[in-house]
């Protein structure tokens, strides 16, 4: 999927340099709409993608390419509320959340 936010491609090369996804477990925080998530999920084992915003979250939900519905989770929730067991994510991946 493009993103009219990184039309080069430049965000998706760098975070693909700096991570490998390979078979990885990936927790996302404040994944809004999805745009960053569709970036990497094709790699990844399974992707958990937790936003506070619910339109965002349906959004994303509503365009999850066929592909990766399996394997992609969204989830209304703000990080600091969600109990997590400390070896349940391979990687941990944020962007404009903070």
């Amino acid at each position: 999927m493009s993103s009219p936010i990184d039309p080069e491609g430049t965000e998706s090369a760098i975070i693909h340099e700096l991570v490998d996804f390979s078979g990885a477990d990936v927790l996302e925080v404040g994944c809004g709409d999805g745009r960053l998530t569709w970036r990497y999920a094709e790699a990844a084992a399974m992707v958990l993608a937790m936003d506070t915003n619910g339109e965002k979250i349906a959004r994303a939900t509503g365009a999850t390419p066929a592909s990766l519905r399996s394997k992609t989770s969204f989830l209304v929730a703000d990080i600091a509320d969600v109990e997590l067991s400390p070896d349940a994510y391979d990687v941990a991946i944020l962007a404009h959340s903070l």
